[in-house]
């Protein structure tokens, strides 16, 4: 596995070669998830999140009480698994958001009419490429 960053190169994917599929160019696989370059490539499109650790206390550290300025423990931060699934729907919602902000910002229009308009036509001049 790789982390965040990607730094274990030899475990990043690669692009698979393009070949011509039959009027239009496609890669052989999609082991890039739809991305190179930071530009999506028309295949389907793959997004990993992660998430850090919720912060946790077990054993109290020492500490100051900000209002009484006397010497306390830090209060217990339970820890649980709960803020997972919630994440999982935040991360979709967003990744909603960001992609259909693209797509206004690429296809415009003042209507989804328009804008599916705009859409078709794109879809029918690379078709035509």
């Amino acid at each position: 596995m790789t982390d965040e960053a990607g730094s274990n190169s030899s475990l990043i994917p690669h692009p698979s070669s393009l070949i011509l599929h039959p009027s239009s160019f496609v890669r052989r696989t999609n082991r890039a998830g739809g991305l190179e370059g930071g530009i999506t490539n028309g295949e389907e499109l793959r997004v990993r999140g992660y998430m850090k650790p919720i912060a946790t206390l077990r054993k109290p550290l020492h500490s100051v009480d900000i209002d009484t300025k006397a010497e306390d423990l830090a209060a217990f931060e339970r820890s649980d698994i709960t803020a997972v699934p919630a994440a999982g729907v935040i991360g979709e919602a967003m990744l909603a958001i960001v992609l259909a902000n693209s797509m206004r910002e690429k296809f415009g229009g003042d209507s989804i009419d328009e804008m599916r308009r705009n859409f078709d036509g794109y879809q029918n001049s690379i078709t035509e490429y």
